[in-house]
């Protein structure tokens, strides 16, 4: 069956970075757009960043463009997402998703706090 496992997260201060991880397995990882989608607490999800199947093109949140980088590597079967200067307002639950049907994985904790 589909399965999206993430990882990566933990507590960083203001200013650092992260990089997420999220193995995909039960499904032809290469034929799908793939999104990063996050959690804070107390509100709805929100989407962060999608790249296309072949990883040639990549969308952003205006809140997060030029500080995150969402990349793929289909031989490995994993999505990246790359997060620098993060900031107190990232701490998240954050989610890969597979775009076509929106099944997500079980979350990886992003906490940024000094």
């Amino acid at each position: 069956q589909v399965q999206l496992v993430e990882s990566g997260g933990g507590l960083v201060q203001p200013g650092g970075s992260l990089r997420l991880s999220c193995a995909a397995s039960g499904f032809m990882f290469s034929g799908y757009q793939m999104s990063w989608v996050r959690q804070a607490p107390g509100k709805g999800l929100e989407w962060v960043s999608s790249i296309n199947n072949g990883g040639g093109n990549t969308r952003y949140a205006g809140s997060v463009k030029g500080r995150f980088t969402i990349s793929r590597d289909n031989a490995k079967n994993t999505l990246y997402l790359q997060m620098n200067s993060l900031k107190s307002e990232d701490t998240a639950v954050y989610y890969c998703r597979r775009d076509v049907d929106y099944t997500r994985g079980q979350g990886t904790q992003v906490t940024v706090s000094s």
